[in-house]
């Protein structure tokens, strides 16, 4: 099986799919991911439903999932919803569990209170002229007060996951979880578990919920920097040597302290190489 095939979860499992950054500058987003060794994808404006969708991204595809850069670009509906959630922080605002079945999450997301919004197809171009393909599952912002949290179907996975793009120089391979920000770690977890339908354990200090592929880590704070609660704080990254990668982060000028990589307003967040 490739590595696009790969991104298709099995029927009953759930992946963490991807995360992704909202930023004001594409552009000096991915100078930043360049100078650290990533190859991101060219520019890609998104549609739904036929109609422009008002944001573009760039995108780091790994051997397992991918990592956004979004922008807004126009005043629309989705472009406004990106800005709100950029006026509280620079950063990770978007967390996205991939599914064999988008309408079996929509039904069951309502029957568990959710409220999804009607189920939207979501269409980009990308270089070379294919068209990237995907169902989206999105709920109101206030039932997952910490961020764009969604389901997302992959119908095309071989056409954004090509070769080109999946190997970087700086040899990161994954995107391994993503690190929520709560007051109340325990309540966060049961709505967390509810939405994914997978069970939270402790972990330490934090409660996780550990997907097929990629976990779900909640606590009050992880990093010098973490937002305020609710958020996201950030990610992890599986690495083929995580300490020549995070070598290159301080070459670059970044803050590194232990695993962890604060990132810079281009992009904000944090990044948690080979997780301990």
């Amino acid at each position: 099986m490739n590595v696009a095939e790969r991104q298709k979860p099995p029927a009953g499992e759930l992946f963490l799919d991807h995360v992704a950054h909202f930023v004001p500058d594409l552009g000096a987003a991915a100078e930043l991911l360049e100078s650290l060794g990533f190859t991101p994808t060219p520019e890609s404006a998104h549609r739904a439903q036929g109609a422009p969708a008002g944001t573009s991204n760039r995108c780091l595809m790994f051997e397992q999932g991918y990592v956004e850069i979004l922008a807004p670009t126009m005043d629309t509906p989705n472009a406004k919803r990106v800005r709100a959630h950029m006026a509280r922080y620079d950063g990770v605002h978007l967390a996205c569990f991939g599914t064999p079945d988008a309408r079996f999450e929509h039904g069951r997301l309502a029957a568990q209170g959710f409220e999804p919004e009607p189920l939207v197809d979501l269409q980009r171009s990308v270089d070379g002229g294919e068209t990237v393909r995907f169902s989206v599952v999105y709920v109101p912002p206030g039932r997952m007060p910490e961020g764009r949290v969604q389901y997302v179907q992959q119908l095309t996975p071989e056409a954004i996951w090509q070769d080109r793009f999946v190997k970087h120089a700086n040899g990161v391979t994954g995107l391994a979880s993503v690190y929520v920000v709560a007051d109340d770690p325990a309540e966060a977890a049961a709505r967390w578990s509810r939405f994914s339908g997978l069970l939270p354990r402790r972990a330490g200090d934090l409660v996780c919920l550990q997907a097929a592929r990629g976990r779900v880590l909640i606590g009050k704070i992880f990093f010098e920097n973490t937002p305020r609660a609710p958020a996201l704080a950030g990610y992890g990254l599986t690495c083929r040597d995580p300490g020549a990668f995070l070598g290159r982060c301080r070459g670059a000028g970044l803050e590194v302290d232990g695993h962890v990589v604060s990132l810079p307003p281009a992009l904000g967040g944090c990044w948690v190489v080979g997780e301990p």
